[in-house]
């Protein structure tokens, strides 16, 4: 009995090496040997048969023999709920998917654990051919959707437009197949729009079928020009929105404004009800706004978090500079006491003598240049011992007020360190190079400034239109239910 069990495991090991190798010879050796092993196969712990494993290599020949001496194996599916021809499908191998479908056209409909039925697999990857033999088994296959999408939306998703050109043809161009939606209403021109595929928007925008609901919106109220209008914005952009609007496709607040008036006259809606209305969506409006500043905040949290240890390295290193200033002064300090008012340094008389270790340059006659010197300096040095202070004393920088007061002193202390240089390149070179350097830094500071002003109004004028283009589609709807 042991050797029995023996020999049944030891032909099972030897069934799967010749399905890796391909090797049609063993296969044969081993039916006839045990007639039965083909049938043995579903007691083994493994999740895939020798028809999947020879599927996925590619072994043709191997292939066909175990489809001969057991069909049933084309409908054997492995632990992620797929069958041979999934794997055969994705991988490409046309012939063996042309010998499972001959064998059993009925798998063509099969879903995996991921819902993806072998044309799902075909169009991801790009599989013309292996297509082309799965729509001549099954037609109704290319209707069958993927957690919303279509096969369509699958094309595009994944750039395939000589697929989704087949595809289309196949389909005889019925407009509901074309005008298909995803669980977010984009349809697919909204969705080549999004990922600026130029060639399948030409493409599509020459299907009469699509041309026709070239406006549609989806689930927030957009067409594919809105769409655009929020993907970030770089050359194809300005190309895709030519050919868009050379297409007739238009904003929806473009659409809204062209409406009929006797579509307004329809709509009966009281004062009471029109007060309501613009209350909610202040309410709405605002909600949105802060829950966007909210957004905006965590991302600088975690930006905060994650250069912890930079912001003490930059701290530290203008914390040195500044103190190496401070006890190194430019021009350098008078060795020893001095009472007399020579070579344009006033000392003794009505002034103090020039004591020794003091700044030379403080009682030069640009003393007070070198006042601002010091003055931005220590500025700086202290801006930095705060950021230091800061990062170290384990103080929570989440919140934000540290947040707030960690991002101020980081840019005083490097904005008046700047300052510092000036006024110490003023003091030891010509003055009119300083006062060159001081407008310099004062037009960059004043340029950042605009930056960092424009950059958080832009983001919110960009938040409050998509918001103003959901408002607008779910008044339209409210208008429509009245």
């Amino acid at each position: 009995m042991m050797n029995r069990r023996h020999d049944e495991e030891e032909n099972m090991v030897a069934l799967y090496e010749a399905s890796l190798n391909g090797c049609v010879s063993t296969l044969n050796t081993l039916i006839q040997r045990d007639p039965l092993i083909l049938n043995k196969v579903s007691l083994t712990s493994l999740s895939e048969t020798p028809l999947h494993v020879a599927t996925l290599l590619g072994h043709l020949e191997f292939c066909k023999v175990l489809i001969c001496k057991k069909p049933k194996l084309t409908e054997e599916v492995d632990s992620l709920g797929r069958t041979p021809l999934h794997l055969a499908s994705a991988e490409g191998h046309t012939e063996i998917v042309q010998a499972l479908l001959q064998a059993n056209a009925d798998v063509c409909l099969a879903h995996d654990q991921d819902g993806r039925i072998p044309l799902h697999l075909a169009a991801m990857r790009g599989r013309i051919d292996v297509i082309e033999e799965l729509i001549i088994a099954r037609q109704e296959s290319i209707r069958v959707n993927l957690n919303g999408e279509s096969v369509l939306h699958l094309c595009v998703r994944y750039n395939h437009l000589d697929v989704l050109k087949l595809l289309v043809l196949s389909a005889n161009c019925e407009e509901l197949f074309l005008s298909s939606k995803d669980h977010d209403g984009n349809s697919i021109l909204h969705l080549a729009v999004m990922l600026k595929q130029m060639k399948a928007v030409k493409y599509l925008l020459s299907l009469a079928e699509i041309k026709r609901e070239a406006n549609s919106r989806n689930k927030i109220g957009c067409t594919a020009l809105d769409v655009l209008e929020i993907c970030p914005r770089d050359f194809k952009c300005f190309e895709i929105k030519n050919i868009l609007k050379e297409a007739g496709v238009r904003r929806s607040t473009d659409l809204n404004s062209s409406l009929p008036l006797t579509l307004s006259r329809t709509v009966a809606i009281d004062e009471a009800q029109s007060r309501q209305l613009a209350r909610s969506r202040f309410r709405r409006c605002w909600g949105f706004v802060f829950s966007s500043i909210a957004k905006h905040l965590k991302t600088q949290e975690n930006w905060i978090e994650e250069t912890r240890g930079t912001l003490m390295v930059v701290a530290t290193v203008i914390a040195s500079m500044a103190f190496q200033a401070g006890i190194n002064p430019p021009g350098g300090v008078w060795q020893e006491n001095i009472s007399d008012s020579t070579n344009g340094f006033r000392c003794g008389g009505k002034h103090h003598n020039c004591t020794a270790g003091t700044a030379v340059l403080s009682y030069s006659i640009h003393s007070h240049v070198y006042t601002y010197f010091i003055s931005c300096n220590t500025i700086s040095f202290i801006a930095s011992v705060c950021v230091l202070v800061l990062v170290i004393s384990g103080f929570p920088l989440t919140t934000n007020f540290f947040m707030w007061f960690l991002t101020l002193a980081m840019s005083i202390s490097i904005a008046y360190m700047t300052l510092a240089y000036i006024y110490a390149a003023a003091l030891v070179n010509q003055y009119v190079v300083g006062v060159i350097l001081r407008y310099i830094w004062m037009g960059v500071t004043a340029i950042v400034i605009v930056i960092h002003i424009i950059r958080p109004l832009s983001w919110m004028v960009k938040k409050l239109r998509n918001f103003r283009c959901k408002s607008i589609t779910g008044q339209g709807e409210n208008q429509a239910n009245v």
